[in-house]
């Protein structure tokens, strides 16, 4: 089991890197969206994948049993999940913004826009 998700982990990070690649923003933003799900998952996959004995102290014991998932990771990927989804947000209004005021999604066509005679900003101090 395993094995199958270091594979997925490994389609997700290469498919995110290709997207994050692009010129466009909205591939940019698949691509972010991608790679935290990817984090995700290795963050899961490192927990242990155990079924049937749940992350729970019994009664009479102060640790857990042998055998039982991490609940750390599992913890950490709430918060991450979270973290992930705010991120998107936050991405997906500012890429609606930006098309909307320079009518395209391309970061050529983006760079281009920018005005040529503005004063450049201060080099120092």
């Amino acid at each position: 089991m395993e094995v199958l998700f270091a594979v997925l982990i490994g389609c997700f990070f290469g498919a995110a890197i290709y997207l994050m690649l692009s010129k466009h923003t909205v591939r940019i933003l698949l691509g972010v969206a991608l790679l935290g799900n990817g984090v995700n998952l290795l963050l899961f996959t490192t927990g242990r994948l155990v079924r049937e004995v749940p992350p729970i102290i019994p009664a009479g014991l102060d640790t857990l049993a042998p055998g039982t998932a991490n609940p750390l990771p599992q913890a950490l990927i709430l918060t991450a999940i979270v973290i992930s989804f705010s991120f998107f947000a936050f991405l997906l209004v500012l890429t609606y913004r930006a098309y909307q005021e320079l009518g395209t999604d391309d970061s050529d066509d983006m760079r281009l826009a920018e005005p040529r005679d503005e004063p450049l900003p201060p080099m120092g101090y």
